[in-house]
């Protein structure tokens, strides 16, 4: 491979939802890249108002609960594939990029092939979902700091952190984990936590479709939580989230739509 052949892959979040939440600077890569590879919870918005009509968009996105899955393996050979004919590859994420994502495997492969690239942060989940429901993260008197988890695998969760997380001061934001909301409401119970910190469901959140549910631990103790569908879907934890009925802003509407199923733009889905 000689050098100047080589192109560049750019690794970019764009954002939780809303459009008008990505970077100035991942926007810029939207319109000018040759080929993105892009997320499923990424704005369809932004792919088609802002992408070349010359840029071949290749959906590589996952949805675990439907069986849909693109392979690490075949994102990586694109990476590279793309790359070593000299173009410009975007990286499409949603939220931030490098924030429960599997960038590594991404970053691995383009070191070992010598690939250039840059990662543009963006705005993750936990922050636009909480700025779109009034609960301020680490507000003063009501948290002492701030962790961001998943459940997404429960075997690596140790009885010792169950008890960690029950007993905490700090807010928990936890990804990935609507399929876990019941467990981790029962272990929570069974540790004892502080039946006045609240409990927070957002879904879809920063978008049209957003949707806010907020209980607390004495109500959950005396009723089954509510069934929820499986869109994306983010779990605060913490006394922060009694502050969401003194600071929600957002009218949201009782919708049924999947935002982010909504790609009309994807001319390609990888295999």
């Amino acid at each position: 491979m000689s050098n100047h052949t080589i192109g560049k892959v750019i690794l970019a979040g764009a954002g939780p939802g809303d459009p008008d939440l990505i970077t100035l600077k991942a926007l810029k890569y939207i319109q000018t890249a040759d080929v993105i590879l892009t997320d499923r919870l990424v704005s369809p918005e932004l792919i088609e108002n802002y992408a070349s009509k010359d840029a071949l968009i290749i959906y590589v996105g996952k949805q675990c609960s439907k069986g849909l899955h693109t392979p690490q393996k075949d994102i990586n050979n694109l990476l590279v594939e793309f790359a070593i004919q000299g173009k410009l590859v975007l990286r499409l994420k949603g939220g931030d990029a490098s924030l429960f994502s599997n960038i590594l495997d991404e970053l691995e492969i383009l070191n070992t092939h010598k690939i250039p690239y840059e990662i543009i942060p963006g705005i993750s989940a936990a922050f636009g979902a909480a700025a779109y429901s009034g609960i301020p993260l680490t507000a003063r008197n009501y948290a002492k700091g701030l962790r961001l988890l998943t459940l997404c695998d429960l075997k690596t969760v140790a009885e010792n952190q169950w008890n960690d997380w029950a007993t905490t001061d700090d807010t928990l934001v936890f990804y990935m984990s609507g399929q876990r909301l019941q467990t981790l409401v029962d272990r929570f119970l069974e540790k004892g936590i502080n039946t006045e910190k609240g409990l927070a469901v957002i879904q879809q959140a920063t978008t049209p479709d957003q949707k806010t549910q907020v209980f607390s631990f004495t109500d959950i103790q005396q009723k089954q939580l509510p069934k929820f569908d499986y869109v994306p879907t983010l779990i605060i934890v913490g006394h922060v989230v009694n502050l969401h009925e003194s600071f929600n802003w957002i009218n949201e509407k009782n919708s049924s739509n999947s935002y982010f199923d909504n790609h009309k733009s994807i001319i390609f889905y990888a295999s």
